[in-house]
C-alpha cells in the first residue's frame, strides 16, 4: 500500500500522479469533483511545461482520442440548434483536452499504470461497501426484512441513488476495477497476501455489479470473463483450468438469477420487453420503439444527419406524434450511441466513431492488454443501449480511460503478463 501512495519520481511527476489518482477516485461521485481535479491537473501541466518533454501531438493516437469532439464540432456547421450544439461542445471538452494534457505532461503512465488501476479498483470497492452500508441502514430503519436488499427498492438506480449516478455508468467503472483485479489474480508474480485482498475486492465488485443490474454491463462482463480474458491473458493448461472454473461459476450465477424473482425479471423479462413492440399495458415505451423512431429520422437525412444538438428535439416531436408521452415528457434520447451519431452527423460521423473503436481494439490486442480490451468492449456494447457520450459521467469515463490506456499501454505483452499462467491459489 505504501508504494501506491509514495512513489519515487520528480516533484512535478508526483503531483501529476496524485492528480490522476484523485481524478480516477472521483469518478463515481458528483461531477464537480472530477471537473475541479481535471482543471487543476491542466493548470499544473501548463505550469510544468517543458518543450523537451513533450510527446508527439499530431499523431493518429491523438486524433483518434479526440475524434468524437471533432465530429460534434463539424456537425455544428449545419445544425438548426446551435444553442444545444455548443452545450455538447462543453460536454465534450474533456475528450479534446485530456490527450493534449497527456502529450504535454512528462509523467510516464506506463510506469504507474498498475498502481493507478489498483487504486481505482480499491476506490470502487470502498464505494460499493458504502452503498451496501447505506442500504442496510435504511432496511433496518424501516424494519424491513434483509431480503429486501434484492427487491427493486435497493437495486439498479435505487442502489446507486446515494451517489446520484446512473447505474449503468457506475457499473462501467466497476468493470474496469474488476478486470484489473482479475488480471492480477492470474498473474503468477502477484504475492499471496495481495491475492487474498484482491479476491475479497472481486467478490464485492461482482456483488455491486449484480446489485446495479445493468443488462448491457452484465452481457459485456459475461463476454469478457468467459472469452476475452482467457484468450488474451492465458494459454495452454492455464486456459483450460480457467474455463472449467469460470464456466462452473457462470452456470451457478445463471441458476441464481433465474431463481431470484427480481433478477429474473430484470435480466430476462425486461430484456425481452426492450426488444419487443410496444405493450399497451406498459407505461414505459421499450427501447426498440425509440430505435424505430430514430431510424425513421435517419432515413430522411442519412449522409450528414441534422447537426449537433438536434437529437432530442427531433425525437420529442416524433414521440408526441406517436403518443409516446413518457418518452416525450422525460426528454429521452435514442438510448443508442450509434443511432445518435447517425441522427446528428449521419453516416460520416458514425464511421469515424466506428474507426475510433476499431483503433482502440487494435491497440489493446497488439499490447495483449485485457483491461484496455475490456474498456473498448464495454464502451462498444453499452453504446447499443445508452447515449454514452451525451452525459457527463459517460464522457468523463470515455475520455479519461481511453486516453489513459492509449498513453500507458505496455510496450509488449511480456511486460503485461510476464508468465501467461493461472494461479488462483
Amino acid at each position: 500500500m505504501k508504494e501506491l501512495l509514495l512513489i519515487k519520481d520528480t516533484l512535478a511527476n508526483k503531483i501529476s500522479y496524485y492528480h490522476l489518482m484523485l481524478l480516477l477516485l472521483s469518478l463515481p461521485f458528483d461531477r464537480f469533483y472530477s471537473h475541479i481535479i481535471l482543471i487543476s491537473f491542466a493548470i499544473h501541466t501548463i505550469i510544468q511545461y517543458k518543450k523537451n518533454a513533450v510527446k508527439p501531438i499530431f499523431t493518429l493516437r491523438t486524433l483518434a482520442l479526440q475524434s468524437v469532439f471533432f465530429v460534434t464540432a463539424i456537425s455544428t456547421i449545419y445544425t438548426s440548434n446551435r444553442t444545444h450544439a455548443f452545450v455538447e461542445w462543453g460536454l465534450d471538452i474533456p475528450i479534446l483536452i485530456l490527450p493534449l494534457l497527456l502529450c504535454i505532461n512528462p509523467i510516464d503512465l506506463r510506469k504507474y499504470k498498475s498502481n493507478l488501476l489498483l487504486i481505482f479498483a480499491l476506490g470502487c470497492t470502498a464505494t460499493i461497501v458504502y452503498l451496501y452500508f447505506d442500504a442496510f441502514i435504511t432496511i433496518r430503519y424501516y424494519k424491513l426484512s434483509f431480503k429486501a436488499i434484492l427487491s427493486p427498492a435497493f437495486t439498479n438506480h435505487n442502489f446507486s441513488k446515494p451517489l446520484n449516478i446512473h447505474a449503468t455508468f457506475f457499473s462501467l467503472q466497476l468493470v474496469i476495477g474488476l478486470i484489473h483485479l482479475l488480471s492480477q489474480l492470474i498473474n503468477k508474480n502477484t504475492i499471496r497476501i495481495s491475492k487474498s485482498i484482491y479476491r475479497l475486492c472481486v467478490i464485492i465488485l461482482i456483488a455491486g455489479i449484480i446489485q446495479l443490474s445493468s443488462k448491457s454491463i452484465f452481457l459485456a462482463l459475461f463476454l469478457i470473463i468467459n472469452l476475452a480474458l482467457p484468450f488474451i491473458a492465458l494459454q495452454g493448461k492455464a486456459r483450460s483450468r480457467y474455463f472449467l472454473i469460470v464456466s462452473t461459476i457462470s452456470v451457478l450465477a445463471f441458476i441464481g438469477i433465474v431463481n431470484t424473482p427480481y433478477f429474473k425479471n430484470r435480466y430476462l423479462t425486461e430484456f425481452r420487453k426492450d426488444l419487443s413492440a410496444t405493450n399497451t399495458e406498459e407505461s414505459l415505451e421499450p427501447r426498440m420503439e425509440r430505435w424505430i423512431i430514430a431510424t425513421e429520422l435517419i432515413q430522411q437525412s442519412p449522409l450528414i444527419g441534422y447537426g449537433a444538438g438536434t437529437e432530442i428535439g427531433l425525437l420529442e416531436q416524433k414521440y408526441f406524434d406517436k403518443k409516446y408521452y413518457y418518452s416525450f415528457i422525460s426528454h429521452l434520447n435514442a438510448h443508442n450511441q450509434y443511432l445518435s451519431f447517425l441522427i446528428k452527423s449521419g453516416i460520416w460521423g458514425l464511421l469515424i466513431y466506428l474507426l475510433t473503436l476499431f483503433y482502440g481494439f487494435k491497440k489493446a490486442m497488439q499490447k495483449s492488454d485485457i483491461v484496455f480490451f475490456s474498456f473498448m468492449l464495454i464502451v462498444s456494447i453499452v453504446s447499443f443501449s445508452e447515449n454514452l457520450l451525451d452525459v457527463d459521467k459517460g464522457v468523463m469515463f470515455y475520455s479519461i480511460f481511453f486516453s489513459f490506456f492509449a498513453f500507458s499501454s505496455y510496450q509488449n505483452a511480456i511486460e503485461n503478463y510476464p508468465e501467461k499462467t493461472i494461479n488462483i491459489s
